[in-house]
């Protein structure tokens, strides 16, 4: 503001005064002003810098999936089957569809929303379902016939779609019909949605869906072999598309899987182990010796779950990637990729029944007396944990404090004698070597309730993973494997929690597409309850 000369020669010291504090306060609000501003110029900056990492990280993302699905589609049309028979051949087929599928599904939940129209797509004609099918006819109507302006609607037609839906040995077509109502004063069209799919548009229900996955991760059997099986029932399922279904519902539960790996590390103590399975490296039609490691909550924790997670190598670097910044006791064998992963945070828990494996080994081939007697202590050992398995862990602790530790004690006595007497570099002396080494880890259960004797509760849970090596001679790619770990996880945990998994994936896939992200943890195997139809 200006004030002429002339003005101020008019005014008294009072009215002087006045306009100096008026000054002053104008000044004082556009200095308030502009630091707002500055703090406004500031916040967007802060916005267009975290908008532009996300666009940098989703580009890079778009670019890396984009260049792994040409590579795979090179793979899938463009490569010489001489070195592969019918039955990799087909393996590794339905491996590409599924990764395929997994890869667009991906890239579509990157893609930004837009309001660009798009040119039509055109869309391959679905071949009609066999009329000899069973159907099931069901109806969507409003939830009222009353339009808004207060007059009744009236029907006026209907929208069908028909889905393929698996019990157990029958397919059956749902049918689904939703009616058209119309106000004929305000010709108001109302109509219920359509129902939220796992697979938007798609020809499964969740129905078949979990069949596909429980057959193929559970029960074992190839896409290729489920292709003639439907068939067999009354309509034939390319095995491509089965790909397809598995390569989307892999990408869908994976948010499942990660809260379960959530809810496990809220256990103190976690078991570990791990398996190698072949996986195929398609651009040169080799396999290589992959590892599907598995985790899981304590014996003696609340939680059952099993977690598996695939990796290109047995180093110990996928462990420590895994387990993150978990604190805790880890259950383990003696496997050095664990090692580096023990300091502060957490403890080793050796494994008793590795040790009396090395003693059992030795005496079955020579009936040794020192393998004979070190099972002996092991056994009494083994005597207690089954006295107290079903306590609480301060009942076991106490427990184990008076009848456990002065047999370990005995026997690590009685082993430090007998290693004096033995030769180095005999199998009696490896056998010892490997308990006494390891002491100090093998005798931690003893002093703490929550900790187990041994490691066997996840092999138990890896077994079924060894057991269908047979069927799937190898994974396809890293990507299957990952997915085939993901599914696995859930089915394991559904049966550890005394669920069927069919019944379990299929309501679990029928909620999946509404369920807010924030409630996600009602669909956890643990915490899961079938929704009353």
């Amino acid at each position: 503001m200006v004030i002429a000369p002339e003005l101020l020669s008019g005014l008294n010291a009072k009215q002087l005064r006045e306009l100096a504090r008026d000054l002053i306060a104008q000044i004082a609000s556009r200095d308030h002003a502009i630091s707002g501003l500055d703090q406004q110029i500031a916040s967007l900056d802060q916005t267009i810098t975290a908008k532009d990492r996300e666009i940098l990280y989703r580009q890079a993302k778009i670019d890396q999936l984009t260049h792994e699905m040409t590579v795979l589609k090179r793979w899938k049309f463009g490569r010489s089957r001489e070195q592969l028979d019918a039955g990799q051949a087909s393996l590794l087929d339905e491996t590409i569809d599924a990764d395929i599928a997994a890869i667009e599904q991906e890239l579509q939940d990157l893609a930004p929303p837009t309001n660009v129209a798009k040119e039509p797509r055109q869309q391959p004609k679905r071949a009609a379902l066999p009329l000899d099918l069973p159907r099931v006819v069901l109806h969507h109507e409003p939830d009222s016939t009353t339009c808004s302006c207060g007059c009744q609607l009236k029907r006026i037609g209907e929208d069908v779609s028909e889905k393929l839906d698996y019990t157990p040995g029958v397919l059956t077509v749902q049918r689904h019909v939703r009616g058209k109502w119309a106000c004929s004063e305000c010709h108001t069209l109302t109509q219920a949605p359509v129902p939220a799919q796992i697979i938007d548009k798609g020809l499964p229900t969740s129905g078949l869906l979990a069949q596909v996955l429980v057959s193929k991760y559970s029960d074992h059997l190839p896409l290729y072999r489920q292709e003639a099986i439907f068939g067999r029932s009354g309509y034939p399922i390319a095995r491509s598309t089965l790909g397809a279904w598995v390569g989307v519902c892999g990408v869908q539960l994976q948010p499942l899987v990660d809260a379960l790996k959530s809810a496990m590390f809220r256990s103190s103590v976690l078991h570990a182990d791990e398996t190698p399975v072949a996986m195929l490296k398609p651009g040169n039609k080799k396999t290589h010796r992959a590892y599907l490691w598995a985790y899981a909550p304590g014996t003696f924790e609340d939680l059952k779950a099993v977690v598996y997670d695939f990796c290109e190598s047995r180093a110990g670097e996928h462990a420590r990637a895994f387990l993150g910044d978990w604190s805790g006791a880890l259950v383990c064998d003696d496997f050095s990729g664990y090692k580096a992963s023990f300091g502060t945070s957490i403890t080793e828990v050796g494994c008793m029944a590795h040790a009396r494996r090395k003693f059992f080994d030795l005496h079955v081939s020579n009936k040794s007396e020192i393998a004979q007697q070190a099972l002996i202590y092991i056994g009494e050992l083994y005597e207690v944990e089954r006295e107290v398995k079903h306590l609480s862990a301060d009942e076991r602790g106490r427990i184990r404090k008076d009848k456990s530790k002065p047999l370990f004690n005995a026997l690590h006595r009685w082993m430090l004698l007998q290693r004096q007497r033995v030769t180095d570099g005999t199998a009696t002396a490896r056998a010892l070597d490997y308990s006494l080494k390891r002491w100090v880890a093998l005798s931690r259960f003893v002093e703490d309730g929550r900790l187990p004797i041994d490691n066997n509760w996840i092999e138990n849970q890896i077994r079924p993973i060894a057991i269908g090596r047979g069927n799937w001679l190898f994974a396809g790619s890293l990507r299957a494997g990952q997915r085939a770990a993901a599914v696995m996880s859930l089915i394991q945990s559904a049966k550890l929690n005394g669920h069927d998994p069919y019944a379990y994936l299929k309501d679990v896939l029928a909620r999946l597409p509404t369920q807010k992200n924030s409630r996600i943890d009602e669909l956890l195997p643990h915490n899961w309850t079938p929704l009353i139809t």
